[in-house]
């Protein structure tokens, strides 16, 4: 989910909710649900989101417990989902798969031994986004009519796309990778209690002095989720070494260095494949009673695990005040 070094050099700064109210937010749908996904494995009991055939919807769980903090603070979601992932992040796809296949071993084990905490968080961290799970997302989130863009590629490039085009005010992600890929104004700890960040693109690049471009290079030398980055090299020396040697290929001749795909991953952070031909409409409206029948009627979720989720929903709509949630 990008570099989190990233951090130490991003222009962060917490936000109220009532500073966005009214704001049109593309979400990295694939960032949102894991986070809601895993959280929801780890803390329910899974008798509540497994059908009688042993599939899984903890997701439909995750997603009418999440969507409220949207809709409660007059935020309009469009979610953003990722299309098939670039060549270049097949090492990082692999890497994520060895990882999660090691932590089953560890599951497995941890089942035999009767040990039920190392099984909610072993199992919460061995989930996936599956194809019931990308199916039953995007038809919940049509009942509760919520837009749904499909990106050709990364959904977090796609994102950023739609918020420099202006046809939404904030990307939101986890992902510091954002940065990169020059979304103007991120939205972070979206999934977290309490207010969210809010990471500004040019305020970062006025802080240190760069320009998009070098920005891009200091990433790619740290890391991202499309390259391990440069042994040694963390985001105040790859600052230092941008801003002295002018690029990247400066910094890695003094560092004797070598970074595969260099000029693609650059080019894939300053024009990323994105989707330009899309719309939707910011003022939807919720068919809250035929999404809680399919949740719970045709996917048997335990209504009580939703319950709160789409009376808050539904609160929302008086709460508010705002026509298109009526």
């Amino acid at each position: 989910m990008g570099n989190s070094a990233l951090r130490d050099l991003a222009a962060i700064e917490s936000v109220a909710f009532d500073e966005l109210e009214g704001s049109v937010v593309a979400v990295d749908a694939h960032n949102w649900l894991y986070r809601y996904l895993t959280t929801t494995v780890r803390f329910t009991a899974d008798e509540a989101y497994t059908t009688a055939d042993g599939t899984e919807v903890a997701n439909l769980i995750g997603i009418v417990q999440g969507l409220p903090k949207f809709f409660e603070n007059d935020l309009s979601p469009v979610f953003v989902f990722d299309g098939t992932p670039t060549d270049l992040k097949s090492d990082e796809i692999e890497s994520r798969r060895e990882d999660r296949e090691q932590r089953e071993e560890k599951l497995e084990d941890a089942r035999e031994r009767g040990d039920d905490v190392a099984v909610a968080r072993l199992d919460s961290q061995t989930q996936r986004l599956t194809e019931t799970i990308h199916e039953t997302s995007r038809e919940l989130l049509e009942l509760l009519d919520v837009p749904i863009v499909e990106a050709p590629a990364e959904g977090e490039a796609q994102a950023a796309y739609m918020a420099r085009s202006g046809d939404v005010d904030y990307a939101g992600t986890e992902d510091y990778d954002a940065l990169l890929f020059g979304s103007p104004v991120t939205l972070r700890q979206l999934t977290s209690k309490g207010d969210p960040e809010r990471m500004d693109f040019e305020a970062t690049l006025a802080k240190h002095d760069l320009t998009w471009e070098q920005l891009v290079d200091v990433g790619i030398l740290c890391g991202t989720d499309f390259n391990p980055g440069v042994d040694g090299v963390g985001p105040k020396t790859a600052v230092q070494l941008v801003k002295e040697h002018g690029d990247l290929w400066g910094a890695l001749e003094e560092k004797n260095a070598h970074v595969e795909h260099a000029d693609r991953l650059r080019s894939l952070f300053l024009d990323p494949p994105v989707e330009d031909d899309y719309a939707f409409d910011a003022d939807p409206s919720p068919d809250v009673d035929a999404a809680r029948r399919f949740v719970c009627e045709e996917w048997g979720v335990d209504a009580d695990e939703v319950s709160r989720g789409f009376e808050r929903i539904e609160e929302s709509v008086t709460q508010t005040g705002l026509d298109r949630w009526t």
